[in-house]
């Protein structure tokens, strides 16, 4: 019988969410220290961050800004607001850019106002479900204010009438305005921007904002991963985009025989939107693994989120270019036995990885995870949610039959200081964020409002736990199947 077992972790008892909050953070620790030490063993297959596809982007900084000022929670609105009252932080507002895999560029502003930006940290197109949007009411606002001012809107002067502001914009009080207003949505912060064109500008777009629906991901494929027999089909995996057409790309051991095809049987190069695609595995094929993969070229919707591999603030997205998008699923077959497919999904309603596991061979599939034993009977499906902490990366791999490895890495991003109960208040890695010295130069980059590099810290930490002599390892391993599968 395959199985997976992830050790378990000794938690002190504990009443309510403390006992719930140790556990999570011990996980996690335990977590980093296996990715730590997994870099001495044989490479595993790494599973793209969750989200299942369309762009991938590295952020270049700040392209187009003006100044705005974070005002301290005991500031009174109705008061002085010159900005220049002990505990407020002048940061930097606008637009950044990133440089898109494959080509191409997407504009974006931050939706985490209190997180820094992480140079040269690379971003994943995800659902808003898998960052802080998913939980705001508002965020259907904060897609009004992307599509109704810049750079969406680029004629600036009929922009600054329709806001009322006399004597024009100029594009960087058009990106510092358009910033104030989101952040005012997403992180519910007492914003204001530096000079006056800017903030009736944001004032216009928080009082007009409408709720709209979250935009349709650039490129998915569903599910994200599949499994069955040799000698069959594995699917169907559906396309969805927005692109005109996309490109199937041929698994990449063609010597297997394993061929991509559609209902039909027959082979399969091109596909449009809604198309229905089967990996077609050889009778008798050695028990394996194979990736279907689609690219395609087209502009990422405006309001798709895009979260990062470290713990560098959210963002979402406010222009594209043509751009490269691409999506994935996983396959794996055998001849018998419990043949799964593994995926995970970030989900920030529970604060953790939804762990999935489908169950396409005719015998369980049985794994252990944090002290339960979990069985997927033959064709069933299950999803076990790993609680994680907040804002600390995890770096996990799964075996299972047939040799297949997935490994699942990232960092979970799903709070700001708005949605943070009282008793769990946000702490960037580095410590509080110091209060910042207003003055009259613009902040070079947002970073400021956090700390920029996360390395000492990831190491120090590693280092830590392991001199305290713990053995606080993740062992994923597959038990022997006394049926040899």
């Amino acid at each position: 019988m395959g199985s997976l077992v992830l050790s378990t972790l000794a938690v002190p008892s504990l009443p309510g969410r403390k006992a719930v909050r140790l556990a999570a953070g011990a996980l996690a620790s335990a977590l980093l220290v296996a990715g730590v030490l997994a870099g001495a063993g044989p490479a595993a297959a790494e599973v793209p961050a969750p989200g299942h596809g369309g762009a991938t982007a590295t952020i270049g900084g700040l392209k187009t800004y003006g100044a705005a000022v974070i005002h301290d929670k005991s500031h009174d609105k109705a008061g002085d607001r010159s900005g220049d009252k002990a505990g407020d932080q002048k940061v930097s507002a606008g637009l950044f850019e990133m440089s898109v895999e494959g080509g191409g560029t997407l504009q974006t502003y931050c939706v985490d106002i209190q997180n820094p930006t992480q140079k040269d940290a690379k971003y994943h197109e995800t659902p808003w479900s898998g960052t802080s949007l998913g939980a705001n009411k508002d965020a259907g606002r904060i897609r009004w204010i992307l599509q109704n001012s810049y750079p969406q809107v680029n004629d600036l002067a009929a922009l600054a009438k329709k806001a009322g502001v006399r004597g024009g914009l100029t594009e960087r009080e058009a990106a510092a305005g358009t910033q104030v207003a989101i952040w005012r949505y997403s992180d519910g912060a007492d914003v204001e921007a530096v000079g006056a064109r800017a903030e009736r500008l944001a004032d216009y777009l928080e009082k007009h904002a409408r709720d709209l629906p979250e935009p349709t991901p650039s490129l998915t494929l569903d599910p994200p991963a599949v499994s069955g027999r040799a000698g069959g089909r594995l699917g169907p995996v559906t396309v969805r985009t927005n692109a005109r057409g996309a490109t199937v790309a041929p698994p990449a051991d063609a010597a297997s025989g394993v061929r991509v095809v559609d209902a039909k049987g027959r082979p399969v190069t091109s596909v449009t939107s809604g198309a229905r695609l089967f990996l077609d595995v050889p009778a008798g094929a050695t028990a394996g693994a194979a990736e279907l993969s689609v690219q395609a070229s087209t502009t990422v919707p405006v309001g798709r989120a895009f979260a990062s591999d470290s713990r560098s603030q959210t963002q979402i997205l406010a222009g594209s270019s043509e751009s490269t998008v691409a999506a994935t699923t996983h396959a794996t077959w055998a001849a018998g036995g419990p043949i799964p497919a593994l995926s995970a999904t970030e989900d920030c309603a529970k604060s953790g990885l939804d762990v999935k596991a489908t169950n396409k061979g005719d015998r369980p599939f049985t794994f252990d995870l944090l002290s339960t034993t979990y069985t997927v009977a033959p064709g069933a499906t299950r999803t076990v949610t790993v609680p994680l902490p907040e804002d600390q990366p995890y770096d996990f791999t799964l075996h299972g039959p047939t040799g297949l490895e997935q490994r699942f890495t990232g960092v979970l991003d799903c709070r700001t200081q708005a949605n943070t109960p009282p008793d769990e208040p946000v702490h960037t890695l580095g410590g509080p964020p110091q209060k910042a010295v207003i003055d009259t130069t613009p902040a070079p980059d947002l970073a400021e409002t956090g700390t920029p590099d996360v390395t000492p810290w990831i190491g120090g930490s590693a280092i830590a736990l392991v001199a305290m002599g713990g053995t606080i390892l993740i062992v994923l391993r597959r038990r022997t199947d006394p049926h040899g599968s």
